[in-house]
């Protein structure tokens, strides 16, 4: 199962005992804050979740897997995300 942002937002308004409407607009804050944070190259640290940052991947080749052809990846920017030991040993637990 996926749990998407309009999922979220009604669990964030029902543990929070708030609107459902103000759950979502909150999640879009919150995701809107993450993106224009990680586009100044910045991390986001969650202390006991983990931190999301972006990372430069350098050009390379590769090939088409279609018609075989080879050609060049460029360089591009991704987001990383690494996990906390509270969320991992969570996880491995089971009592996420």
């Amino acid at each position: 199962m996926t749990l998407n942002k309009k999922e979220l937002a009604a669990v964030l308004g029902e543990k929070g005992h708030f609107p459902a409407s103000k759950s979502a607009k909150f999640v879009d804050l919150l995701f809107e804050a993450m993106v224009e944070a990680l586009d100044r190259g910045e991390k986001i640290k969650i202390p006991g979740f983990g931190v999301f940052k972006v990372r430069e991947k350098a050009a390379r080749k590769g090939r088409n897997p279609k018609t075989g052809e080879r050609i060049q990846i460029c360089t591009r920017q991704v987001v990383t995300f690494n996990p906390s030991v509270a969320l991992r040993k969570a996880l491995n637990r089971g009592d996420a």
